[in-house]
């Protein structure tokens, strides 16, 4: 079944291929009617949606008058990856068509709550209220319920307040050891947190070589070991777990010994496997009908330090709603009891997923749908009260842990002072990467993370600040001015203030337009990424320090010349970044890499050329050849994004084309060893 969508989908590669053949010939609009045709075939026949997607996405280009084209780009944005992006489709579409679709109002609130616009969520949300009140008799299929607009309202109104108090985590990426370019989810931990076992979809150690029906890799199990203080290279963790099709895992015991995975078996259930004294692991076997229920699903897991309680996620009858938390304890036979609902306390009419139940027994970590939320699966924390014999009121860790998409399968450490979990980030290496989420130490004693005293909202903050300053501090603002390189006129764009390690955001308040203000208060000097984003422009990264708080204001002021984008437009991506003698990434150029991509995405016709460069250490040829390396190392990244190949051109020109004197390493060959990219043609 497999290879017959796999033989549909080249097929179709291959009518695009003869469609750009033939656009000498053509028309935009003939070639977008092509593209939509090609791209209904894919979306109809397989399930590799991502891939009619920017077939859509490119036909719209070509033709912005095609409201089909728009409206399925729009549509499969939100359904895939970077929800966000559906805005301006579905902006186009209501332009061309008011009528088109009852709800297009409601699906471009969807957008700009994915993109953290609240402000215009809430107002197309809002719109599309009054035409519900207006044509209450509407029974349309593309009609949605009251009940579910005033959801994402609440979301919405939740999100603002949480983003504007953020908590003080630091999340960080961990590393090209665990992450790949593809899908890395669900980390589990042992108590020493000297074991980390993940889902992943990545080629590389998968056992299956073909892919599954969406054009991706199949899920298998990888595991990965700290050695010295850092984690190794992540290995599939082997035949005797893995098969090859879907594998994932759920939960691993404390002692590191006993994994628990998912199976697709019976609409879904949690098997076991025990680690043998080789090392190796044993054929995985189910767990009772205590826990499995007989056709209904079971799909994820959580074991107490004691092994005494397992708490787990069903869809079984008898629930608050949709997926429930249950819980079964041991008996003294070591068998697993009857399974028991944990409750409206902790269960919704909406889904609940991922439970880890913290080292301290009492602490539960889930994922809700419901509840004070932002949008998708929040992640919340409850204790029980052994006096009570009842958990407490749930608390949203907030942001910047939770975003408007789906967060879940939290896991924290034995010491409260990190946690785990997988998320959709700016400076990720794949789709889904697995972070480390800690609490910096601010001195006044160690914090648990979440801990019972640390409330994410605007309690957090007011704790937060008094701890790293006292109160008669006063902030440091920070004044950004957007100008149009040509014109020099002021304009507005998408500004954004976040740490360089530990993306914490800080909020921005338009002053007047094109000029932004942040407020920024912390005890030392603190290096901050500035970034400036609008369509049609060439995105703008910055790295600056913001000095150390005093008891007097201090200003710092920037101007940010935007240059539009056109044929012949040329700039350096100057936080990509290459060792001495290497093609290979750091961390700290994922950030650019997607921005570059979401470039790409947003202007389907465009090509480019990208320009790998050397210093002068070495020979002419072998400058050369690793120059081509690094542009095809960028080349490389973004097709495996789904950047049509045939856009992009990669050339190296070695140590030809030198920015600065060779003299010098910090302010010569390092700025020598670069990537550029150029405009070749397209909108």
């Amino acid at each position: 079944m497999v290879k017959k969508y796999l033989r549909l989908l080249l097929v179709s590669i291959a009518f695009i291929g003869i469609v750009t053949e033939k656009a000498q010939a053509q028309t935009d609009e003939e070639i977008a009617k092509d593209l939509v045709e090609i791209a209904d075939e894919i979306y109809n026949v397989t399930k590799a949606f991502i891939d009619a997607r920017d077939q859509y996405a490119q036909a719209a280009e070509l033709d912005p008058t095609n409201i089909k084209a728009n409206y399925m780009a729009g549509k499969l944005y939100l359904e895939t990856v970077n929800k966000e992006r559906s805005t301006k489709y579905f902006i186009k579409v209501l332009e061309l068509d008011p009528n088109y679709r009852f709800d297009m109002n409601y699906l471009i609130g969807r957008g700009y709550q994915y993109g953290n616009d609240y402000d215009n969520a809430l107002l197309y949300y809002n719109k599309y209220l009054d035409k519900l009140n207006l044509e209450q008799n509407y029974r349309g299929l593309d009609m949605v319920p009251i009940k579910d607009v005033k959801r994402r309202i609440y979301e919405s109104e939740n999100a603002k307040e949480f983003r504007a108090n953020p908590a003080n985590f630091s999340i960080v990426n961990i590393g090209t050891q665990i992450n790949s370019e593809w899908d890395d989810f669900a980390p589990v931990l042992n108590e020493d947190e000297t074991l980390l076992i993940f889902t992943s979809k990545r080629r590389d150690g998968n056992l299956n070589e073909d892919v599954d029906e969406d054009n991706f890799p199949f899920e298998d199990i990888f595991i990965s070991r700290k050695v010295n203080g850092k984690w190794s290279a992540a290995e599939n963790i082997g035949e005797s777990v893995n098969t090859p099709f879907h594998d994932s895992n759920l939960a691993l015991s404390a002692d590191g010994k006993q994994l628990y995975i998912y199976k697709d078996e019976n609409n879904g259930d949690i098997y076991f496997s025990d680690m043998k004294a080789d090392g190796k692991w044993s054929p995985p076997q189910p767990l009772g009908s205590t826990i499995n229920s007989e056709g209904f699903s079971e799909k994820s897991v959580s074991i107490s330090p004691d092994n005494s309680r397992l708490f787990f996620a069903s869809d079984r009858p008898g629930g608050q709603g949709g997926f429930d938390i249950y819980m079964s304890s041991k008996d003294s036979r070591g068998k697993w009891g009857k399974s028991i609902n944990l409750g409206p306390m902790i269960n919704t009419e909406f889904d609940e997923e991922g439970p880890f139940i913290d080292y301290d027994g009492k602490t539960l970590y889930f994922s809700s749908k419901g509840k004070k939320g932002m949008g998708g699966f929040d992640i919340f924390k409850s204790e029980y009260d052994s006096v009570e014999l009842q958990w407490s009121e749930p608390v949203n860790l907030g942001y910047p842990i939770n975003t408007p998409d789906d967060d879940v399968y939290f896991v924290s450490t034995k010491d409260g002072k990190r946690g785990y979990y997988s998320s959709v980030r700016e400076d990720g290496m794949g789709y889904t990467d697995i972070y480390m989420v800690t609490i910096p130490d601010l001195g006044g004693g160690e914090e648990k993370l979440a801990s019972k005293d640390s409330n994410v909202k605007k309690n957090a903050t007011e704790e937060k600040d008094v701890k790293v300053v006292e109160s008669t501090i006063a902030p440091v603002t920070l004044l950004v001015r957007i100008e149009d390189e040509a014109s020099g006129n002021t304009m507005d764009a998408k500004v954004k203030l976040q740490t360089t390690e530990g993306n914490l955001e800080v909020p921005a308040r338009m002053v007047e337009k094109g000029v932004y203000e942040f407020s920024v208060k912390n005890a030392q000097n603190v290096a901050y990424m500035l970034s400036a984003e609008k369509d049609g422009y060439m995105f703008k990264n910055f790295q600056l320090n913001i000095p150390a708080s005093t008891s007097q204001p201090q200003e710092v002021k920037r101007r940010i010349e935007m240059n539009r984008l056109m044929v012949g437009f040329s700039a350096v991506l100057r936080n990509i970044y290459f060792g001495f003698d290497d093609a290979t990434f750091t961390s700290n150029s994922y950030v650019e890499l997607n921005k570059l991509e979401k470039l790409l995405s947003d202007n389907p016709g465009m090509k480019i050329e990208i320009a790998g460069h050397t210093d002068k250490i070495g020979t002419l040829q072998y400058n050369t050849f690793l120059s081509k390396r690094r542009a095809n190392a960028v080349v490389n990244y973004l097709t495996g994004k789904g950047i049509d190949s045939r856009r992009i051109t990669a050339k190296g020109y070695g140590e030809t084309k030198p920015l600065a004197s060779n003299d010098d390493e910090k302010d010569g060959r390092a700025i020598n060893r670069r990537v550029e990219f150029i405009i070749l043609s397209g909108k």
